[in-house]
Order: structure tokens, then sequence, then C-alpha cells
């Protein structure tokens, strides 16, 4: 039996810039030639890309690492190094990407062919070409290239369908989506025969089309992780009305009414806003000589508890039906496609987009808010950490004496050493960015 995976936490690292170079160039009848030392190229992305041949997130079972490759380095005669390609990841359409440590949302992937950057290549360093000056037309400085990205993701499936079919075990839902689509969902006589989401396409008699999804059944106490449905209603808020079906036959001697409090509840646990979405009451399995009576009862109860309860939204419309022998399935089709293309129009309206279609590399003005560095002492080591300080120092190509008083006056300009001083640190004192250590002089 295959299994439905809608979760998954993977590690991305976009491609490292390829280092720029010192280089001069001497030709025979150029004496003067200069500094010749070209750019590397910028680094691979992480791109994400929606692929509707994919229904799960199977594959990130598997591999869990996700690097793309560097840029090459720059070369002599002013040559700038080939940027790398980006890696291209496939998704299936409904992924929401999030930020592990942050939670923030960085894609929310729904159409077919929609891309989105998740991590950026590094930029390529610069070459001595780039920093010659009338004052310094022959420097020996260089730039490595910028690191890529790295960050850690959730990815989270949810199913696009237009309705979403909730309630308990055994109250007809596969039954139901059988009669309504060509879709073959497992049936049993038993509890929890759907252990995963099932889709079907419906289509009216005026060849409208919608999509709905049968969700493994809840149970009372499913908000607090017992049974299976809980973990899959993440599907159904993207649905634009959900049908609460019913076994109004009464079943093992269950109260209907009943049933259908507990299944409320639950909704409510998970996501209050769910009982505010478009509701019908699909009273299946009215082929059973009781239905009858426990329909009439719960016509009687639904306002009422509407009412007492002080819910704002509409009292839910009941559709009885028979999945069984087909009976009354038209009338639902009609009244769930009204729903959905309502929503659809108003969503038209409102041109409602995707949450975030690419994921934005922090701007300069954004990364002025944080603090350039962090100074913290460790034993006899001065600590110098932070995104800002270690990024410029990887970039800092320190195999050239000019590279590293560029980077040591950059420290100093950004109030490194004033901040030393401040906090007591000596001639000779061990400073420590990143891995690499130095002894502090004033």
């Amino acid at each position: 039996m295959s299994t439905f995976y809608d979760y998954a936490k993977i590690w991305v690292a976009a491609g490292k810039g390829g280092d720029g170079i010192v280089a001069f160039l001497r030709e025979k009848f150029r004496p003067d030639g200069g500094p010749a030392g070209g750019d590397g190229g910028n680094g691979g992305s992480i791109v994400f890309r929606v692929d509707e041949g994919l229904r799960t997130l199977m594959d990130f079972r598997y591999n869990r690492h996700y690097k793309a490759k560097p840029g090459q380095n720059g070369m002599p005669k002013g040559m700038y190094g080939k940027a790398a390609d980006d890696l291209v990841v496939n998704v299936p359409p409904g992924t929401i990407v999030k930020d592990f440590d942050t939670g923030e949302v960085i894609a929310d992937m729904v159409e077919t062919g929609q891309e989105a950057v998740v991590a950026h290549g590094g930029r390529g360093g610069r070459g001595n070409k780039k920093f010659a000056t009338h004052n310094n037309p022959a420097p020996e400085i260089a730039e490595n290239g910028e690191p890529g990205e790295e960050r850690t993701l959730i990815l989270e499936l949810r199913v696009l369908a237009d309705a979403g079919l909730v309630g308990f075990p055994s109250v007809g839902k596969s039954t139901l989506l059988s009669v309504l689509t060509d879709a073959q969902p497992k049936i049993g006589d038993y509890p929890f025969t759907t252990l995963s989401p099932n889709l079907g396409v419906v289509e009216t008699k005026r060849a409208d089309q919608f999509v709905i999804a049968d969700l493994p059944g809840l149970i009372e106490g499913a908000s607090e992780g017992i049974g299976l449905g809980i973990q899959f209603l993440r599907h159904v808020e993207r649905t634009k009305v959900l049908l609460h079906v019913i076994d109004m036959g009464g079943a093992d001697d269950r109260e209907p009414w009943e049933d259908y409090l507990a299944i409320n509840q639950e909704l409510y646990r998970y996501d209050p806003e769910l009982l505010e979405r478009p509701t019908i009451i699909v009273a299946n399995k009215m082929d059973v000589p009781e239905a009858e009576l426990y329909l009439e009862d719960f016509r009687e109860r639904l306002p009422k508890y509407y009412a007492e309860q002080g819910i704002v939204q509409a009292v839910p419309e009941i559709v009885p039906i028979s999945a069984f022998r087909h009976e009354g399935l038209d009338n639902l089709i009609n009244k769930t496609w009204q729903i959905i293309q309502e929503a659809r129009e108003a969503a038209a309206e409102a041109e409602e987009e995707p949450l975030t279609a690419t994921y934005q590399m922090a701007t300069s003005d954004q990364e002025a808010e944080e603090p350039y560095f962090t100074l913290t002492r460790e034993d006899d080591l001065w600590i110098l950490s932070g995104k800002q300080i270690e990024k410029d120092f990887r970039m800092a190509n320190l195999d050239y004496d000019e590279s590293a008083l560029r980077f040591a006056r950059k420290l100093t300009k950004r109030g490194v050493d004033e901040a030393l001083v401040k906090a007591g640190a000596q001639d000779g004192d061990i400073v420590q960015i990143a891995d690499y250590q130095f002894e502090f002089y004033r």
C-alpha cells in the first residue's frame, strides 16, 4: 500500500559565487597592460517548479539535501567566470514552502509551471580589474565569491480541491466520491478504509467541472492527535465549500446529531475559521428506514443550535441523498457547484494572488537594520559574529596583503576596533571571525 506524503523537511544550499582573481596583462606590445583579473560567475540558485504530474511529496522522503553548483572562478585577461545553472526541483501543485527557523511562508506553489527561488546563489567576486583607480592603477585586490544561501525548509502539501468531504469514518464519503466522479477509492464496511486523501473531478450536466477531495474520517479527540483525520485537515483549508457527510441512518446505534456536533468541535479546535466556510450537510444513507425520523429531528435542531451558539454564518442547507442508490446526487452537485462558482467569481473580483511567488533576498536597507556584528567573550577569545561580518570575511581574499588591509579598514569603519577597545581588549588579544583568528592591535 502506498503512503501519502504531505509533509517534508529538507535542506537547500545555493551555489557559491566564483572567486575573482588577481592578474596582470603582460604582452609584448602592451607593456602597460595593467590589472586584468576577471570576475567570478554567479552561483546557481535553488528553484522550485510546479509539476502537475506529481501528487505527493514522496520524492523528498529519499532526497532531503539539495545543493546547487558554484560559479566558475574569474580568469586572466579580464575574462569572467561562467555562471552556474540553477538547480530546479519539481514539487506538486498545492505545495507551501516555509522557512523552518522563522516560519515565514516563502512560496505558495499553485499554478502548473510556477517557479519560486527559495535560495539565491552567491554573486561572483570581483577581480582586481574592478579595483583599479587613478591612485592605485595596479591593485592586488580581489574578492572571493559570495556564499550561497543555505536554509532548512518545511514543505506542506495542501491538495487543490474545490470541495472537501468531512465526517466520521464509514459515513459513506468514499462511496459518494466514487459515484460522483471516476475516482476509485478503496471502499469497505469498516472504519478507516480511507488512509489518505482521494481526489476526483465532478462534472455537472452543463459540463462544468470541479474537484472534490475525500479525506480520512475524523473521530472525537482528533484535534489532540487521536486517529488519522486531523493530520489531513490542512487539505480542506483551500476548499471553497465543505460537504459535511452525516450517516442519517444511525448505523451502529450512532446518533447523527451527536456526530455532527462532535465533528464540528474537532474542526473548530483545528481552525475556527473552518466553521465559517460555506457548508452543505449531506444527509447520506436515506435508504435506511430510520433515516427520515433522524432527518426530521436534525432539521429541528440545526437552526436552534446556530442561534444558541451565536454563529453568524448562515445555517447550512441539508441535502438528503443515498450514495448507495444514487439518489439526490444531481441536487447535491448543483448546489455545490453554485457555491463554488460564487466563490470563484468573488476571488476573480478581488484578484487574489498566491501567498508569495518568489522569496526575495534581503536588500541593503534590510541588512542595515541588523547589527553588523556581535562581540562576545569566550575564555581567552574575542568572538565577532553576525551575518554581515561573516559574509564580508568569506568574500575577503586574504592571500593578498592589499585585500587583507582593505578588509581591516572595513572593520575599523564599521566600529569593530572601537567596540573591542571599549570591551577591554588589549594589544595581542586573539580575535576570531568564523574559523579565522588574528591578533588585535590598536
